[in-house]
């Protein structure tokens, strides 16, 4: 068999299984850490229940994959998960799902390995929204989600550092209203009111103009340029809010 004809036979094979999304849908790409919680708490233990290095690493993670070939409007992060919203006109490689999972998952476990200086690994599933509103009601879920876990981290780890162990600690929080949980952060001291925003509510990442001094030769004068850079936000807004914070990147 010619290898041109051998080609075209296989290539069948190989793209038989594609999915796109359709032009006019809005795609969000969630990207989860695996195995994280032996990773943080067991292999490189992270201070619990939140590390500043841990979430400078995610927020850099996020940063990278925002800048590597796609069209990325918003980045969210919280705990060991990404979420990305892409520009409604993203058409790299067609739209192929397969080729923004591969790409989005490699791409962020080689950065964050780096970043470790050891393996983590990330899986990655594209999301597609037939609405805007459903878009922000994605990343409104998220960013609730976000609190929910920090209330309970919280108070598993305080327990956890009062002498209580794994299975207590579950115990006692499970199937307890929120104003339980802060009953029980209040009786060794903890505001949760007060605890740092970004560990209640995730990380924000988006493009801004910034202005930039600089100098033209030609004129022999300083001059102020707008370049495109990528801004974090470690102090977001929640419910409604946040809801109208991200209907200005959709």
């Amino acid at each position: 068999m010619k290898f041109d004809d051998l080609e075209s036979k296989m290539r069948i094979y190989e793209s038989a299984m594609d999915a796109t999304v359709m032009p006019g849908m809005y795609m969000v790409a969630r990207i989860d850490g695996r195995n994280f919680t032996r990773l943080t708490k067991e292999v490189h233990k992270f201070e619990a229940p939140f590390d500043l290095r841990f979430r400078d690493m995610m927020v850099e993670t996020v940063r990278h994959l925002m800048q590597c070939g796609f069209n990325i409007a918003y980045g969210y992060t919280q705990s060991d998960e990404i979420s990305l919203l892409f520009t409604l006109d993203e058409d790299t490689f067609s739209r192929k799902i397969r080729k923004y999972n591969s790409i989005l998952a490699g791409e962020a476990s080689a950065k964050f390995s780096l970043l470790l200086g050891a393996m983590g690994t990330f899986d990655c599933r594209i999301i597609a929204f037939p609405t805007a509103g459903l878009v922000v009601d994605y990343f409104r879920w998220r960013n609730e989600d976000a609190a929910r876990n920090s209330l309970n981290g919280y108070c598993y780890w305080t327990l956890r550092q009062h002498k209580h162990n794994e299975r207590q600690a579950t115990r006692k929080i499970e199937s307890i209203s929120i104003a339980d949980k802060n009953e029980i952060l209040h009786s060794y001291g903890i505001n949760f009111n007060d605890v740092p925003l970004w560990t209640k509510r995730g990380v924000g990442l988006y493009w801004d103009m910034v202005d930039r001094a600089g100098f033209n030769p030609k004129t022999n004068e300083n001059v102020i340029t707008q370049r495109r850079q990528i801004t974090h936000d470690f102090e977001l807004p929640m419910r409604e809010a946040y809801s109208a914070y991200v209907e200005r990147f959709v």
